[in-house]
């Protein structure tokens, strides 16, 4: 599998994992969007909570020119430490969140 494959099914994986429901929210239904054509991977979730309507992204990851690009990582571990623990090196990750003059600071890709 080349590294291009390896990243899109590392991603989606990571990503099912984390598309559990928060305990109690019967009504609310976490669900993986994901576009291995453009490279677009996205973790919402949505549904009601007693009268109040909930949608949010929780994680959005593109894969641009061989990296991951964490757009939003609205987890408590980080979705960066987690592809790290699998193996992908920093400089294939980019913390698209921060600011680009930041980015060199994290540890991480600056692009």
């Amino acid at each position: 599998m080349d590294k291009l494959e390896s990243y899109r099914a590392t991603i989606q994986e990571i990503l099912k994992q984390r598309a559990i429901v928060p305990l109690g929210d019967t009504e609310v239904e976490a669900q993986t969007v994901f576009d291995a054509q453009n490279d677009h991977y996205q973790l919402v979730h949505t549904g009601w909570q007693d009268d109040n309507r909930l949608y949010g992204c929780m994680v959005h990851v593109d894969i641009k020119n061989g990296k991951f690009w964490i757009q939003y990582d609205g987890t408590e571990q980080g979705v960066a430490n987690e592809l790290v623990a699998r193996g992908v090196p920093k400089e294939d990750i980019v913390l698209a969140f921060h600011a680009p003059y930041k980015r060199p600071y994290t540890g991480f890709a600056a692009n």
